[in-house]
């Protein structure tokens, strides 16, 4: 039985039968079963860090606990802790164990292992759909529409393109522009250079999986939603601190996710990032995917661990 679709907005990533399906389908999420309840998952993308993306493994584990309901229940939310560094040089096994199944609602709780140890627990609590008279949401902020926005690596070439710009940044947006990430991105008010040093702990961008996914289970659109959640997420939180600090460590401690209405994630979402505290070498941010049509699609929550020391002075852009 397939699940309740999203409208469909015509901003997908185009004709089916002439577009690459996604690879955070037919490589990323497609995880290797080993016995009942245990998986195998691989890695397509390594940040700069050379620690594995919490993304992925956030995605792969949901990925996991989705193969162990039916077809007819539905993930509502997902509550995640990362408690070792994940090596990306050897493959990532997923243990499930089936905590509780309801007649409304099932638990499944996740733990990924590397090297005999758990680098990641979850917890997923899924729902059969009900309907219920009492619904509310807040309104979408008004942003630009995707297609009047630079993609990020457009955005990246015209930062480059400034002579004005200082070599560590250019160094890093070059970085930036070489990895080969599965999400589109387009940034709604992307600051200026001379804005850099007056940014506030909030960001907005149009995203999307590369490729083609198609309607299907709505059960993989939300994997690959959380797969794209953790991108760029915890970075909220550095924004008003990039120009006077330097970070030498940064990395996610947890993650949630709720999910409120069906959506395709090869269609662009907007992604509404905030962070309202910072403090003790800790920071919290808050998320919201918004669908085209106004329909708040998922909220997500992180803190994360960021240690940095400020800058040496430098002469300014």
């Amino acid at each position: 039985m397939s699940s309740p679709q999203a409208p469909e907005d015509g901003q997908g990533s185009g004709d089916p039968s002439g577009d690459l399906r996604s690879v955070l389908v037919t490589s990323v999420l497609n995880l290797e079963p080993l016995d009942e309840d245990l998986f195998r998952g691989r890695h397509y993308w390594i940040p700069t860090s050379q620690r594995l993306f919490g993304g992925q493994i956030v995605g792969q584990a949901l990925v996991a606990a989705a193969k162990s309901v039916s077809e007819d229940i539905h993930v509502h939310s997902l509550h995640c802790y990362f408690v070792r560094a994940g090596d990306p040089k050897v493959p990532v096994l997923y243990q499930v164990e089936r905590t509780r199944t309801g007649t409304s609602f099932s638990v499944r709780s996740v733990k990924a292992v590397q090297h005999g140890k758990p680098i990641f627990i979850c917890q997923a609590s899924f729902q059969q759909t009900q309907p219920s008279p009492v619904q509310h949401q807040c309104s979408m902020p008004a942003v630009p529409p995707p297609e009047e926005l630079l993609d990020y690596e457009a955005l990246i070439a015209q930062y480059l393109r400034d002579p004005n710009l200082h070599e560590k940044y250019r160094v890093g947006l070059n970085r930036i522009a070489a990895q080969e990430v599965p999400i589109e991105i387009k940034l709604v008010n992307p600051p200026t250079l001379n804005q850099l040093q007056k940014v506030e702990p909030n960001q907005m961008f149009w995203v999307r999986a590369r490729g083609h996914i198609g309607e299907g289970d709505i059960k993989m659109h939300c994997c690959v939603a959380a797969y794209i959640s953790d991108y760029a997420f915890l970075g909220t939180a550095l924004l008003p601190h990039q120009y006077q600090h330097k970070v030498h460590f940064m990395a996610s401690l947890d993650h949630s996710m709720w999910f409120h209405a069906p959506f395709r994630a090869d269609h662009w979402m907007l992604y509404e990032c905030k962070s309202p505290w910072a403090g003790g070498s800790r920071a919290l941010v808050h998320g919201q995917l918004w669908r085209r049509d106004g329909v708040l699609a998922v909220s997500c929550s992180q803190e994360g661990v960021i240690r940095a020391k400020p800058r040496v002075s430098e002469s300014k852009l």
